[in-house]
Formats: structure tokens, C-alpha cells, sequence
């Protein structure tokens, strides 16, 4: 495995100390029966009406890599923590478990299971603190890119954040979720690289600076990338449309700029004016693209009230999802030994047992969500599919145009209402399977009366 892998968060040792201090105590007392793991949400976030799962990708090429290196072992050696017998067992550790998963791209509501892990108890639990990483921020940008790409009603919407994400490993995943949300590339180049993404972006506004003239910026700039996007608002925005115009005016059958891009100020009053003086000049081809700060909301204001803008650069926003950061991942063992497992915590009870997902369809829409024991049928299509066997895929991974495709399915087959920026009270039913109603109410009064 490269230096770059093992940074990217592929190594083994990304996992909390409890995680490896519960599972010595497993080794150390023989506890090595099967234990299934579930994650889900309890809450959609802050004006959320749905949650795209993402993360998969990420989470099985990380358990077929899965290993402890020669120097991440010398390094808990020297926490002084762990046996030896657990050193030797971890150095041979390799993830010999099944996953089951909701496809990347799938529309998912609280406490549905995203994904199950089943593996001897010691393995499972190691496994939790990059698993709950990788698909919490991945569907938690992945949702807020769709919003965007929702708000923008067909216009462009690019990925710019990379400078603002929080890490490189967050800018990456970033750039991929949000062109499978249905962005139309990225500013970011090593996601470029490293998932076929388009690539996108022209100057900053140093690049202008740099110059003792905003004209010859503009000349020299054109002269090296004909079909380019110009900034101007360096300085001054209608200032810098008229030097577009110049230029095109002395270029003449040469000028061949595409865009211009707008990155402050009143974006609706100035894209207006640049879209007149543009079009005066005979400049209708040339489009207007706009940047600064912007969420959907914004992106929806500029929208709705007529802006003649062809296109979003989206950067802060999207990386950290601004208006709502966080969503509220668990992964909790839900059976033993094949036994169904619980928490009964007040606001963090867990349904128990193996679970399966079964979502009803009316007329292309989806209709309704029931929540069911594995071996409880119940009607509708079975959202949890079997993804890896013993450690092993069962199919490569999928293309990102697939889930592009299934992304964007998914969001058309919501009810309206939950595809609103501002859902409301509007909720999506799903209901729990009664089989695993009982279940849930045996086990929760079996605890209670121990």
C-alpha cells in the first residue's frame, strides 16, 4: 500500500482507542462468534427532506486493503496498552466479513439501515470509526450538492471548495459526491485524476492584479486560452464587461471566450447589466458565470428572480454544508451470536436484530419505507443488497455515470414536497415492520425488568 493510500485514510489504525481496547478484551476472552453491525441516521438534518448514501466506494476499498502495518503495530506496542498475543492477532487481522449496502446514490430516511457488517465481534467493532467517517460526510455532501444542483433548476452548478474543505481527503470525496449529485465538474485536480471527473477553472483575481492593466490581464490571458471565462470584478464589474467587449471588438472573428465569471457584489443587478452590454455588443454567446459564497438558498433566490446566469460555482457551502454539518450516524450492533441485540437509551433506542428495507412504488414515485426483520417479508423492493462475502466484492465497483444516473433517478421519484430547500413538516412514511415491532417491545421489557 503507498504513502498516499495509507493518507488518504486507508490505513487500519484510522479507529478509535475504545474501538481497539474492547476488541482485546473479545481476543482476550474468546469472544469471536458473529456479530452484525448496523449504520443509520436518527434525524435529517436542518431543512433536509431526504439523505443520499454515499460512502460505499470508499468503505469496501478500505476493507480490502484492510491491514495493521509493521510500524502502526511498533506504535501501539509503545502505548504500552495492548498484550502481545493482541499485536500478533491484529498484524494478521484481514476483514473476512459480508457487507450488505444501499447503493450509492439511493434516497434513505432515519433509522434505516445504510449498511450491515457482519463479522466476528473483534473485527466488526475495529471497523466502526472509518465506516461511520467515510458515509457520514459522504452522504452529508453528497445531499447538499443535490440541493444545489435542485436550486439551480438545469443551469451549471461547480465544484469550487477544495481550499475550504476540511482536509484533502474531504475536498476529494467533496469533488466526487457532488458530480454524481449532478454537478458538472470540479476546480479540485487530483479528483479530476483520480475519478475521470471534468475539470474546471481559469484565473483569480491575482492573476488580474498581476498586471499593471485589467485589459492586457484579459489579452494575454485570451491569447493563451481562447475559449476561457474572464473575471471581472477585480475591480470594477462593469468596468471589467466593457474590457471583455474591447477585446472582442479587436479580436474580431478571433475572439472566441466563452463565459465571463462575476465572483461579488449584487449578482442579480450586475449579471443583468453584464447580460446588456453583452448583448448589445453583438457578445450573445458569451455567458455568465457566477461565484462568492453561494448556498441554495442563494442559488434559488438568483433563480427565481430572473438573473441571467448560466452557471454556479459552489465552494464553502457545498465542502462543509454550512447550514447543516452534521448528521446524527450511528453504528450499533443490532445481534450476536445471532441473537437481536438493542439499546434502549432514552433518545437513542436502536431496532435490533438483522434488518432489511423494502420500499413501495406508485406510479414511477416512491410511496412509502417499511423498516422489517431479515426474515419478515413485507411488501415492496428490497433496498440492502449483498456488496461483499468473506472479505471479498461480489461485483467492481460501479461506474460514477451509474450513479450519477441512479442519484438523479432517485431525487425525480421523491415526492415534491421532500425536494423542497424548505421541506416544512413535510416526512416521508416509513413505518416498522410489525414482526419487528414485538421484537423491539420484548427485548425493550425483557432489559427493563433484569
Amino acid at each position: 500500500m503507498s504513502g498516499a493510500d495509507r493518507a488518504a485514510g486507508a490505513s487500519a489504525l484510522f479507529t478509535d482507542l475504545y474501538e481497539l481496547s474492547m476488541a482485546q478484551v473479545y481476543v482476550a476472552e474468546g469472544l469471536d462468534a458473529p456479530a452484525d453491525f448496523e449504520l443509520f441516521f436518527r434525524q435529517l438534518g436542518d431543512e433536509r427532506g431526504y439523505v443520499l448514501a454515499a460512502g460505499l466506494e470508499t468503505v469496501l476499498a478500505w476493507l480490502e486493503a484492510f491491514a495493521f502495518a509493521d510500524a502502526e503495530i511498533d506504535f501501539l506496542r509503545s502505548l504500552g496498552y495492548f498484550s502481545e498475543s493482541f499485536l500478533e492477532w491484529l498484524a494478521a487481522l484481514r476483514f473476512t466479513g459480508d457487507v450488505d449496502a444501499m447503493p450509492e446514490g439511493t434516497a434513505v430516511f432515519p433509522n434505516e439501515p445504510l449498511l450491515r457488517v457482519r463479522a466476528p465481534i473483534a473485527q466488526a467493532q475495529i471497523l466502526e470509526t472509518r465506516i461511520l467517517n467515510a458515509l457520514h460526510y459522504e452522504s452529508l455532501v453528497m445531499t447538499k450538492a443535490a440541493r444545489m444542483v435542485e436550486a439551480a433548476g438545469g443551469r451549471g452548478v461547480v465544484d469550487f471548495g477544495a481550499r475550504r474543505a476540511h482536509g484533502t481527503d474531504a475536498a476529494v470525496a467533496a469533488a466526487r459526491g457532488a458530480w454524481i449529485a449532478g454537478c458538472g465538474g470540479t476546480s479540485n485536480m487530483i479528483a479530476g485524476q483520480r475519478f475521470g471527473l471534468p475539470v474546471v477553472g481559469t484565473m483569480a483575481h491575482s492573476y488580474i492584479e498581476s498586471y499593471a492593466d485589467e485589459e492586457t490581464a484579459f489579452r494575454t490571458f485570451a491569447a493563451h486560452y481562447p475559449e476561457t471565462t474572464l473575471l471581472v470584478d477585480t475591480y470594477d464589474t462593469r468596468t471589467g464587461v466593457l474590457r471583455v467587449i474591447r477585446l472582442a471588438q479587436t479580436l474580431g472573428d478571433d475572439f472566441r471566450v466563452r463565459a465571463i465569471r462575476i465572483d461579488s457584489g449584487d449578482l442579480a443587478t450586475l449579471s443583468r447589466e453584464a447580460r446588456r452590454m453583452l448583448d448589445e455588443a453583438g457578445l450573445n454567446q458569451v455567458r455568465i458565470m457566477v461565484s462568492g459564497g453561494l448556498s441554495e438558498h442563494r442559488i434559488a433566490s438568483l433563480v427565481a428572480d430572473g438573473a441571467p446566469i448560466d452557471g454556479f460555482g459552489v465552494g464553502t457551502d457545498l465542502v462543509v454544508s454550512r447550514d447543516s454539518p452534521t448528521l446524527d450516524f450511528a453504528y450499533k450492533l443490532v445481534a450476536y451470536e445471532d441473537e437481536p441485540r438493542l439499546k434502549s437509551s432514552s433518545g437513542k433506542a436502536t431496532l435490533p436484530g438483522r434488518k432489511q428495507v423494502y420500499r413501495q412504488w406508485r406510479a414511477g414515485a416512491m410511496a412509502g419505507d417499511t423498516i422489517a426483520t431479515e426474515a419478515e417479508s413485507a411488501p415492496g423492493e428490497p433496498l440492502l443488497q449483498p456488496v461483499m462475502r468473506a472479505g471479498q466484492r461480489l461485483q467492481p465497483a460501479e461506474s460514477l455515470a451509474a450513479l450519477r444516473r441512479r442519484a438523479q433517478a432517485q431525487r425525480e421519484a421523491l415526492p415534491a414536497a421532500l425536494r423542497r430547500l424548505s421541506p416544512a413538516q413535510s416526512q416521508y412514511p416509513v413505518s416498522v415492520g410489525d414482526q419487528l415491532q414485538r421484537l423491539t417491545e420484548r427485548l425493550t421489557a425483557a432489559h427493563r425488568s433484569t
